[in-house]
């Protein structure tokens, strides 16, 4: 697959392709339209500096030091001095396809052509991705304004052949790798260093794959909540549609007819028409709403980098036709910190309504079901302590969705005074992630488990292949095991197309 970037086009989609690349069967190039932008660009930086006028970032210091005019002859050292000096991240590096996003993004960002940038740079960071050279890229130290300094430093760090990157399985020194694939490190002008690292490419990597993610958990819950409800033989009647049309949000809507969908021609659902429950706990009964209300959140964060992929958030920024050079502030996060930290929210209570419905299934004055859903309950412990985990992580959530967009630090002698706090949204928002495919795996341990004991009834047709599909990697729970490894089967199963393909084939895709 060939993907061109153009500054005008990308998509999440594309993103998350570029970012796993797996089999590394995608390759990125640059429009023939952009290519004579970015040179335009260029040559308009040059004449800045011919000129010798003042401009910001082309022949002055940086952020405090704005008011300093840098000699013509000093140019290059100072875009070299600027990266060096910016490389201060810290922590754990960024995973591999995080930072394959953030290349590809900031890529896209320059080849709008308005940031003055060297041709080359943006033609290496392609081609360290089509090689698959990784940068490696310290995790912690962006305050998501001016934009991401320190992470994208690094970078282009190694994009002048300094810096470590990884390489056919090595860790090797940049400059060895851009050799190995028959390249030169660029050299930096006017201008450069800043266009490589003034902007939001790594809180909007961080972002776009989050929703990638986010997306695969919205119908996993559905699925997984309908398992439950057959398994503790609850109702559908609250999901029926003339409910639905009263309160008509567009996630709740969804949610209710994908569980509907799930439902149908259930054996179990239809035994107990008659059993005399009037109505079941807010964990099933309200399961589109609260459903439906974590789908609105990514709706909105889809919304918002849907204007955010494609934007330039580079400083300054170059205007050919009109002929100015304008310092502004689009290198700020806060649009889309405020939209990560929405979405952290969503998708922590896809957790916190999980976990009730777990402990539902552990319950049997409620469930009618085994303690704990295993025979010889005392002698064995069964999945109590897997509900302790679901909660343990629920809980963890609660914490980690403390808005880091509501925080701001001052920076650089009060000159950068309100910063977007971004990447400290994104990197929240992953965990969150991580720990709903936890609390998604354990609801499905538990369900399978529970629907074993409504035997020999079946679920539905969909619900039964979903069933099949896990107990091909998790068998029927007879005795206490080490339950770490079901947990861990299930989510390499839940991270795959396999269940929304069975689904897909009996009732066609849910929504």
């Amino acid at each position: 697959m060939e993907i061109i970037i153009n500054g005008n086009e990308l998509t999440t989609e594309q993103i998350a392709t570029v970012a796993y690349n797996i089999g590394n069967s995608t390759i990125v190039s640059l429009s023939e339209e952009s290519r004579d932008k970015i040179r335009a660009s260029k040559a308009y930086v040059e004449k800045i500096v011919e000129k010798g006028e003042a401009v910001y970032g082309i022949n002055t210091g940086f952020g405090a030091l704005s008011d300093v005019h840098i000699p013509k002859e000093d140019l290059a050292k100072l875009q070299i001095n600027l990266i060096r000096s910016h490389c201060t991240g810290v922590g754990q590096p960024f995973n591999h396809e995080v930072t394959r996003a953030i290349m590809l993004l900031r890529a896209n960002c320059l080849a709008s052509g308005f940031s003055g940038v060297n041709p080359e740079a943006v033609n290496l960071l392609i081609d360290f991705l089509n090689h698959n050279i990784i940068p490696l890229v310290p995790s912690k130290g962006s305050v998501g304004a001016s934009g991401d300094l320190a992470p994208l430093s690094h970078i282009a760090l190694c994009l002048i052949g300094e810096g470590n990157v990884h390489f056919n399985g090595k860790t090797v020194r940049a400059d060895f790798a851009i050799d190995q694939i028959g390249k030169k490190p660029i050299s930096l002008g006017p201008k450069d260093g800043l266009a490589l690292i003034n902007g939001t490419a790594v809180m909007a990597a961080l972002g776009s794959l989050a929703i990638e993610k986010a997306e695969r958990i919205m119908k996993l819950a559905d699925i997984t909540a309908a398992l439950t409800c057959d398994g503790v033989r609850g109702t559908l009647r609250a999901f029926d549609p003339k409910i639905q049309r009263l309160k008509p949000h567009p996630g709740q809507i969804e949610s209710a007819n994908n569980l509907r969908k799930l439902l149908e021609n259930s054996e179990v659902m239809n035994s107990h028409e008659e059993c005399g429950k009037v109505q079941d706990p807010y964990s099933l009964r309200c399961v589109p709403q609260v459903h439906g209300a974590c789908r609105q959140t990514l709706r909105h964060i889809k919304e918002v980098f849907g204007y955010e992929l494609n934007a330039v958030t580079d400083n300054p920024l170059i205007f050919l036709e009109e002929d100015d050079v304008i310092s502004g502030g689009n290198f700020h996060g806060e649009a889309i910190a405020l939209a990560m930290d929405y979405l952290a929210m969503g998708v922590a209570e896809i957790c916190n309504i999980s976990e009730r419905r777990v402990e539902k299934m552990m319950n049997p004055t409620f469930s009618e079901l085994p303690a704990f859903l295993i025979e010889s309950s005392g002698l064995n412990s069964g999945l109590m302590i897997a509900h302790v985990t679901a909660a343990a992580l629920a809980s963890e959530n609660k914490y980690l969705c403390h808005p880091a967009s509501v925080d701001s630090i001052p920076t650089s002698t009060d000159k950068e005074d309100h910063v977007s706090m971004g990447v400290t949204s994104g990197r929240k928002l992953h965990e969150v992630i991580d720990n709903a495919f936890n609390c998604i795996a354990i609801e499905l341990l538990c369900a399978t488990q529970a629907l074993e004991f409504q035997r020999p009834l079946k679920s539905s047709p969909a619900l039964e292949a979903v069933h099949r599909i896990i107990r091909q990697h998790v068998p029927f729970i007879k005795e206490d095991r080490t339950f770490h490894v079901d947990i861990e089967n299930i989510i390499k199963v839940i991270k795959t197309e396999e269940i929304f393909s069975e689904i897909e084939r009996n009732i066609g895709a849910l929504e």
